[in-house]
């Protein structure tokens, strides 16, 4: 479906050309992948006209599928779809389906049927959507709102850190676990804050400390027992909510963990450090 629409968009554009020169021309740009942005502006501009929440639906979707650390599944996509930011917990009524999306985005996105991830149609979609930051509202900022809404839901804070994690049933767990800080990061906002502050204050009994304590990135970390919350957003490098959290006085920003690691040294170690956490920590606590 969305090959064949590429195609016809494709031909209505070098048909558009008025002289045999101008489509041969137009023709060899759309085989080196250029010239398909008239294309996507009219395309991006159904989305748009869509009546009712489709047009939201299908602007969420493509906001998701071109901003994400990493291409998501079918099901984390429907799942995060579903999330109101601010709620409590998810209504499972809310769902979308797969060919709901799809419909909703107009061929631009498709299925790969090889790992059942959701992709845009071609790479220049993706430049384009790049090049066009008007068409999203804060998405970063977006996506970190709604990770950290998911983090906070009832249902999830009630899960015990042990929990051996089944994503049939929270698809958008391991995600938003392992990538809420870096959108943050990139995008803070006053919501996210307030959200991050919530998910931290509970975070050494939060299923996501886990989650994150056992991935790849921080495996050369191991120990016993995972960092604190304050060495968490050190490694994520979110200054104001670093000083939010020494601001209660629980955590010591210079006090390490059993390797010894305290948290400006995990943020040393990351790269965080140049105008964030320690810097920022120092001057106005």
């Amino acid at each position: 479906m969305s090959r064949f629409l590429l195609v016809s968009l494709n031909i209505k554009a070098i048909l558009q050309e008025t002289t045999l020169h101008r489509r041969r021309e137009k023709l060899g740009a759309m085989k080196k992948g250029l010239g398909l942005g008239d294309a996507y502006d009219v395309t991006v501009g159904r989305v748009k006209a869509q009546e009712g929440d489709r047009a939201r639906l299908g602007m969420d979707s493509l906001m998701w599928i071109s901003h994400s650390e990493r291409p998501l599944n079918v099901d984390e996509l429907c799942h995060v779809l579903a999330v109101e930011i601010g709620s409590t917990d998810l209504n499972i009524n809310n769902l979308p389906s797969i060919q709901t999306v799809l419909s909703c985005c107009h061929g631009l996105a498709a299925v790969d049927e090889g790992s059942s991830t959701i992709r845009l149609i071609h790479f220049t979609l993706k430049e384009y959507l790049s090049r066009h930051g008007d068409l999203f509202n804060r998405p970063h900022a977006n996506i970190a709102e709604t990770c950290l809404t998911y983090l906070n839901f009832q249902a999830i804070k009630g899960f015990p850190t042990s929990h051996s994690h089944d994503p049939r049933g929270t698809p958008f767990l391991e995600y938003s676990s392992l990538h809420w800080g870096t959108h943050m990061r990139m995008e803070p906002s006053a919501p996210s804050r307030s959200l991050a502050l919530d998910l931290l204050g509970r975070y050494d009994n939060h299923i996501s400390t886990g989650l994150l304590w056992n991935s790849v990135e921080l495996s050369r970390f191991r120990s016993r027992t995972p960092f604190s919350a304050l060495h968490y957003i050190s490694y994520f490098g979110i200054a104001e909510v670093a000083i939010d959290l020494l601001r209660t006085k629980r955590w010591d920003v210079n006090r390490g963990g059993r390797l010894g690691l305290t948290p400006l040294m995990l943020a040393a170690g990351y790269g965080r450090t140049a105008g964030h956490v320690d810097i920022e920590c120092k001057k106005k606590i």
